[in-house]
């Protein structure tokens, strides 16, 4: 429940309600209604919090857990982006370094999945399973099991899924973007 995590940031910087609501552009009330968990707030608010408050936006996306430097393929910290297709699984610990490494699971026929980025990246992709037709910058190239790209992530356009297989893959992303 993000709420209960964004009011602890928050005071946490003794920075009041309506201080955060504002500089976010939306309600004290409404804020309010979101740290008491009785409102969802949007992907594009949560943005906003984040960058107010000076966090990782999947620090609020993320289920409760303990910090540890292993990490079991049963203890993954499960990721859910709202209105994305893709199934996102934390490969490193928590989202507190200086890389973040997921696992990617996308049905076939899922669309473009990628996202703007606020500020540069480089990012890696390590196909796993199935295939996957990516653009970076002007150039489309379709990736199998196997394969690798490397590429900052201010280039990339879109990416997607394509044939009658599950895309699995890994990507590694440094500085952290979320």
């Amino acid at each position: 429940m993000p709420g209960k995590r964004i009011r602890a940031l928050r005071t946490a910087q003794n920075m009041s309600l309506r201080t955060l609501a504002k500089e976010v552009g939306v309600t004290a009330s409404f804020l309010s209604q979101i740290e008491r968990g009785l409102a969802d707030p949007s992907l594009g608010t949560l943005r906003r919090i984040a960058k107010v408050l000076n966090v990782p936006i999947f620090e609020f996306l993320l289920e409760n857990h303990k910090e540890n430097i292993v990490v079991r393929r049963n203890e993954r910290i499960q990721i859910n982006l709202p209105d994305s297709p893709a199934r996102y699984e934390l490969l490193t610990p928590d989202l507190n370094r200086q890389m973040e490494l997921f696992i990617t699971e996308l049905d076939p026929g899922s669309d473009n999945i990628s996202t703007s980025l606020e500020h540069p990246t480089e990012e890696c992709i390590y196909i796993l399973h199935g295939t996957m037709k990516i653009q970076v910058a002007d150039d489309t190239y379709v990736l199998e099991e196997g394969d690798s790209i490397y590429f900052k992530g201010l280039l990339l356009r879109s990416f997607e899924g394509i044939g009658p297989e599950k895309l699995v893959f890994i990507s590694a992303i440094t500085p952290p973007r979320f």
